[in-house]
């Protein structure tokens, strides 16, 4: 699962696998065994059944036992983190309440106006051109404005961040990448404690759950992996299926933007974390016959569940029963911030840009390898070249007001550079001001 060919085509894998049952037996990275659940009744199962299945990572024999070093690229995302993500029971309640009642402080109407006042610098800088990477230049930047928007991160942290969560997605250096990510967290949770503002950073720490610098840091590392890279893919792919697939496109240019039901179809088919919510046996499992034994990973696989042939619902546009978000007691916190953020840059992009389309085929597009994600590896695209004057309604135009206050603003257009070649490097120099 770690390879090119199943980036290009992980539904063909899917149907191989699922010859196996509604689990297979896997390989994520080199010498990493997993099973992996295909089917959507054994994702639930999985998924809402805490007493059976532990998202506690060190239950994980063969880590433990050495047979998976630490090195591994898959391990940064697996391994435990005292976070809401891999504890259970009374703590895991306790780390996701602080989550949850930080979440609840952020409200949708000022996350809506920065999230567009965001995409307008972007789309500012790449108007005037008539072409543009939105991976890239757009979808991969615009979530980490908001992430530094609502952790009150400083620009001088940014880089770093960027380098350290972009390093363990992608598996290379891992282990390199996410010490880099715990030192500048940890930069950034003595900043607040110092300096606290009207920010997620700061309100976590000032939750009654008491969360000490080590929780803090990684809470903030689900938040941010779960706020940039999935958030990124959200949007990347939401745009690549209105601009390829006709139900959709066809409708661009009459003014009905069908975002939404490109939303819903994308959560189903393409979403943008495709296998993750690893669990593992409390205990050896017989299910469908087939032996779980305690402690291996069992990777869910939200995508082949969402796809699965025993699903007989067609209609996707409007249902809300696909388990992109997961399901369970670890179900995504924020899944409607996520959804408004992928939404909202959706439709800025598709109203200052009506005449967008695919700078090459659909089915050239290259995704990004990786056992968990499902990611573009660039989403190129033309258009008339636009004048950025006036382009918002008039000459009087006033951006929203941030969303949030003591958090860095955003850049104005003329500050965004132009980008070098390359991926996670171009989003670097981005932030370093190249």
């Amino acid at each position: 699962m770690y390879g090119p060919g199943f980036a290009a085509d992980p539904s063909a894998v899917y149907r191989e696998l699922r010859q196996h049952g509604p689990t297979a037996p896997v390989e994520l990275a080199p010498g990493v065994r997993a099973t992996l659940i295909t089917g959507y009744e054994a994702a639930l199962h999985v998924l809402r059944s805490p007493e059976l299945f532990s998202k506690d990572p060190r239950r994980w024999r063969d880590l433990a036992e050495g047979t998976v070093p630490m090195d591994s690229p898959v391990v940064p995302m697996m391994m435990y983190r005292p976070n809401a993500l891999f504890t259970d029971g009374e703590e895991h309640r306790r780390l996701r309440g602080a989550i949850t009642d930080s979440l609840a402080r952020v409200e949708p109407n000022t996350l809506r106006g920065y999230v567009e006042r965001s995409a307008d610098t972007l789309i500012d800088r790449i108007a005037p051109r008539g072409g543009a990477d939105l991976l890239g230049e757009y979808a991969q930047v615009l979530p980490l404005l908001v992430f530094n928007r609502l952790f009150g991160c400083p620009p001088d942290l940014g880089e770093r961040l960027v380098e350290g969560m972009s390093g363990i997605f992608d598996g290379v250096d891992a282990e390199k990448a996410n010490e880099l990510l715990t030192a500048t967290l940890l930069d950034l949770v003595a900043l607040k404690r110092a300096q606290p503002a009207q920010d997620m950073t700061s309100w976590l720490l000032a939750h009654p759950a008491g969360l000490g610098d080590e929780e803090m840091v990684h809470e903030l590392v689900v938040l941010m992996g779960a706020g940039t890279e999935p958030q990124q893919n959200l949007i990347a792919n939401g745009l690549r299926l209105l601009l390829s697939d006709d139900r959709f496109a066809g409708s661009l240019g009459g003014g009905s933007l069908p975002v939404e039901d490109a939303l819903d179809e994308v959560l189903w088919t393409d979403p943008p974390m495709a296998n993750y919510a690893v669990h593992y046996p409390v205990r050896d499992v017989v299910y469908e016959g087939r032996l779980l034994r305690a402690g291996d990973p069992l990777v869910v696989s939200l995508a082949a569940a969402n796809t699965d042939p025993a699903l007989t619902a067609d209609q996707r546009a409007g249902n809300r029963a696909h388990l992109a978000w997961s399901a369970g007691p670890h179900n995504c916190p924020a899944q409607s911030p996520a959804r408004l953020i992928a939404a909202v840059a959706v439709e800025k992009l598709l109203d200052r840009l009506p005449d967008v389309e695919l700078a090459v085929p659909a089915g050239e597009l290259v995704w990004r390898p990786g056992p968990f994600h499902r990611a573009l590896a660039s989403l190129p695209v033309r258009f008339p070249p636009a004048d950025v004057v006036g382009s918002r309604g008039s000459a009087s135009y006033a951006p929203p007001p941030p969303a949030f206050t003591g958090a860095p603003e955003a850049p104005s257009a003329s500050a965004v550079p132009t980008r070098p070649t390359g991926g996670w490097a171009r989003l670097k120099a981005w932030w370093r001001g190249e």
